[in-house]
């Protein structure tokens, strides 16, 4: 039993030691400064990974000092946990898998892509770009002054800008849409539409430093690619967590339950003598 007990009280720990990755990633996605307007995407990750560090704590304490009662309470939880787990990361790669359109090719001599609205999923669309969120976020991404004003500082020649990669939404929210045919006097500064019909946000754009395309089609959409690009990498985290917190919590049940088989047999033996 002691045996049971100590390979239980070591499954936790490694378990607990999982969480900090969790921790990492969503205070990592939080920390972005175009996240910090999407308040309901910011958090969620931060609180299941201390919840799964609390949960191994218990499972810890529960092992080493052979509290039968807390190991039982951890064994409900963290499957609880992991099924959370999981539901996150099928929610991820839902709202995440690429969509066809999703991102145009780039023109010759251009190095940046443009996004489209529709190449993304309905429900993250809607969770962001729907009318009862994106006016907040989109005065919330003009107040910030950080998305588009470094642009003038970073880029001092239309060759420059033109041959960098920006992100999606830099693309989307501090230019106009190339088809559009402005003509570039700075990068967040385009005069002499040529095509101005060409689509909805030629006609919205204005360089108005707090203005720019924030209401464009283009904008919502690159902020999505920001979301999708972080999400994706926080997946693979979230998949070798997932992965490992199964393996130890199938470990630990074993060795609950030997553990307990041990106990009975040993009431049972010494009843019988």
């Amino acid at each position: 039993m002691a045996v049971s007990n100590n390979l239980t009280a070591i499954l936790n720990f490694l378990a607990l030691i999982c969480s900090f990755p969790i921790i990492a990633a969503g205070v990592w996605i939080a920390s972005n400064p175009t996240n910090a307007c999407i308040h309901w995407i910011r958090w969620p990750l931060v609180f299941l990974g201390l919840a799964v560090l609390l949960v191994s704590l218990t499972g810890f304490i529960g092992a080493y000092y052979k509290k039968e009662g807390l190991l039982s309470v951890y064994l409900v939880s963290m499957f609880i946990l992991i099924l959370l787990l999981l539901a996150l990361l099928v929610l991820a790669f839902v709202v995440t898998r690429p969509h066809s359109g999703a991102a145009s090719p780039p023109p010759p001599g251009i190095a940046f892509r443009e996004y489209r609205l529709d190449g993304f999923s309905p429900w993250l669309r809607n969770h962001v770009t729907g009318n009862e969120y994106w006016p907040g976020i989109r005065a919330c991404l003009a107040d910030q002054d950080r998305v588009c004003a470094k642009l003038d500082r970073k880029f001092a020649s239309a060759a420059e800008f033109f041959a960098a990669e920006l992100s999606p939404i830099e693309s989307g929210c501090c230019k106009p849409p190339l088809v559009c045919g402005f003509q570039y006097s700075s990068p967040t500064t385009w005069l002499n539409p040529s095509n101005i019909g060409a689509t909805r946000d030629c006609a919205v754009w204005n360089n108005d430093p707090s203005q720019l395309c924030y209401g464009c089609d283009s904008c919502k959409a690159g902020l999505l690619g920001n979301l999708r690009e972080e999400w994706r990498k926080a997946n693979v985290i979230l998949i070798i967590v997932v992965v490992v917190l199964i393996w130890v919590y199938v470990i630990a049940c074993s060795a609950y339950r030997n553990a307990q088989t041990e106990s009975l047999f040993r009431r049972y033996k010494r009843g019988w003598t």
